[in-house]
C-alpha cells in the first residue's frame, strides 16, 4: 500500500467525521431534541473555544514528549467514546459540555494530521507543495461523502449521525498508530511556554496593517459558521410549509449544501492566479462580497423556482470560504518573519476559529431566538429576515475592510511562499 494512498485514507476520514454531524447538527437539535436557538449557537462556539487553547497543547506535546501520530490516534479514540456518548444526552447544557469535550478532542487532530502528512512526505523523499494537496482535497471528499450518506439514510434528524461519526474516528484512531513514526523533534531546545503558545505573534499587532488584517479575519470569522451551523436548518425548514415540502432541495438538504464543498475544492485552484493578478486585498474584498451574496442568495432563494439561487449560493461558498482562509494564510506567511511564521499562522486561526466563530455563534443564537422567531417559526426569508441581515452584517465589514486596511499589490511578495 503507497504511502499517498496511506495518507488519502487519513485525511478522508479526517473530515468525513466531522461531515457527519457539522451540517446536520441543527436538524438534530431542533428536530428529534426541540431544543431552542440560543443553545443552539452556544454549540457552534465549542469549535472556536477549542481552537483557542487544544491545537497549541497538542503542539507542545508533540513537539516534546510524545509522537504526532500517537497523539493524533489517541485523540480520536477519545473523541470517538464522547460521539457515542453525545446522543444519549437529554439536557443541553449537559450537551454543550460533551460538545466542547469532543471538540477539545478533535479540533487539534486538523493540526496534527498536518504535521503527520508533512513528516511523512518529508521522509519519504516527496515533495510537499506538489504532492500534499492531491492527498489532503480527499479530506473535503470525506466530508462530502459523509453528508451524502446521512442525507440518503435520512439520519439528518437521528442519533445514527453521531454513531457513524464515532465509528469512523474509532477507526481512524486505531489506523493512526500504523502510520510512519513523526517522534518530537523539539526534545533538547529550550523554547519559551508564551512563545509555544504561540503569544509572540502578537507583536504583529504593532503594524497597523497587520493589526486591521487580524481585526477584519475575526469579524469575517464570525460569518464561517453561520451557513454550517444554519445551513441545513433553513432548507429543512421549507418541509414545514406544503409547498415546498416535497421539493427535492428538501428532501435532500444535506446533498444540496454538499455543493458548498464541491465548490471549495474548485476555488482553491483558483487562488494563485487571482493573488498573482489583483492582491490580497482585492482578492479577501472579493471573498466578503461573496459572503455578501451567499446569504443574501439563501434570502431570496426557495426549493422550488428560486432553486437557482440557492444553488448559486452554494457555488459562490467556494470563493467566499477559500479566498479568504486560503489566501489570508499566505498573507500571513508572507508578513512574518521566519521564527514567528507558525505562531502567526496560530494566531491567524485563533482570531478567525476562535475569537471569531465563539463571538459569531453566541451573537447569531441570541439573535436569531430574540428578534426572528414567532411562535417557534424561525424568519429566514425576505428583506427583514435573518439571511439578509447576516449579508448587511457581511456588506458593512466588507466596506470597512475596503477603506481601513492600506496594502499596495506587489507580486514578488509572493514569491517563494511554496519554498
Amino acid at each position: 500500500m503507497s504511502i499517498k494512498f496511506r495518507l488519502t485514507l487519513m485525511n478522508f476520514l479526517q473530515f468525513f467525521i466531522w461531515g457527519s454531524w457539522l451540517i446536520s447538527i441543527g436538524r438534530f437539535w431542533f428536530d428529534y431534541k426541540a431544543w431552542s436557538n440560543t443553545e443552539f449557537g452556544a454549540i457552534f462556539s465549542t469549535m472556536g473555544i477549542a481552537s483557542l487553547f487544544m491545537p497549541a497543547i497538542a503542539g507542545i506535546i508533540a513537539d516534546r514528549w510524545i509522537n504526532a501520530e500517537k497523539l493524533y490516534g489517541f485523540f480520536h479514540i477519545c473523541g470517538a467514546i464522547v460521539l457515542f456518548i453525545l446522543p444519549q444526552i437529554t439536557n443541553p447544557i449537559t450537551f454543550f459540555w460533551v460538545m466542547l469535550l469532543n471538540m477539545a478532542f478533535y479540533m487539534p487532530t486538523i493540526s496534527l494530521g498536518i504535521t503527520v502528512s508533512y513528516s511523512t512526505i518529508k521522509n519519504k523523499g516527496l515533495d510537499i507543495v506538489k504532492d500534499y494537496p492531491p492527498i489532503r482535497v480527499w479530506g473535503t471528499v470525506g466530508f462530502i461523502v459523509a453528508l451524502w450518506i446521512i442525507n440518503i439514510m435520512k439520519w439528518g434528524a437521528s442519533p445514527y449521525q453521531f454513531y457513524l461519526a464515532s465509528a469512523s474516528a474509532l477507526f481512524l484512531g486505531i489506523y493512526a498508530f500504523t502510520m510512519p513514526k513523526c517522534p518530537p523533534l523539539g526534545k533538547g531546545h529550550k523554547k519559551s511556554f508564551a512563545s509555544a503558545l504561540g503569544l509572540n505573534a502578537f507583536k504583529l499587532f504593532k503594524s497597523y496593517k497587520m493589526a486591521m488584517f487580524f481585526i477584519f479575519a475575526m469579524l469575517l470569522g464570525a460569518s464561517l459558521q453561520l451557513t454550517n451551523a444554519y445551513g441545513d436548518t433553513f432548507l429543512s425548514d421549507f418541509s414545514k410549509n406544503p409547498i415546498y415540502k416535497d421539493a427535492f432541495a428538501v428532501k435532500y438538504s444535506e446533498i444540496i449544501m454538499s455543493i458548498s464543498q464541491i465548490s471549495e475544492t474548485l476555488f482553491i485552484l483558483a487562488i494563485p492566479f487571482f493573488l498573482k493578478r489583483f492582491g490580497i486585498k482585492k482578492v479577501m474584498l472579493m471573498s466578503m462580497f461573496a459572503w455578501v451574496l451567499r446569504f443574501g442568495l439563501f434570502g431570496f432563494g426557495n426549493p422550488t423556482d428560486g432553486i437557482w439561487m440557492i444553488i448559486l449560493s452554494c457555488i459562490i461558498y467556494g470563493m467566499a470560504f477559500d479566498f479568504f482562509n486560503i489566501s489570508g494564510s499566505i498573507y500571513v506567511e508572507t508578513q512574518s518573519e521566519a521564527g514567528i511564521r507558525a505562531s502567526a499562522q496560530g494566531l491567524f486561526m485563533m482570531m478567525t476559529n476562535g475569537i471569531g466563530a465563539v463571538s459569531g455563534s453566541l451573537l447569531s443564537g441570541f439573535i436569531i431566538e430574540n428578534f426572528f422567531v414567532t411562535n417557534g417559526v424561525k424568519n429566514w426569508q425576505g428583506m427583514h429576515g435573518i439571511w439578509v441581515t447576516f449579508a448587511a452584517y457581511s456588506l458593512v465589514v466588507a466596506i470597512l475592510f475596503a477603506i481601513l486596511f492600506k496594502h499596495k499589490h506587489n507580486p514578488k511578495d509572493l514569491e517563494g511562499i511554496h519554498h
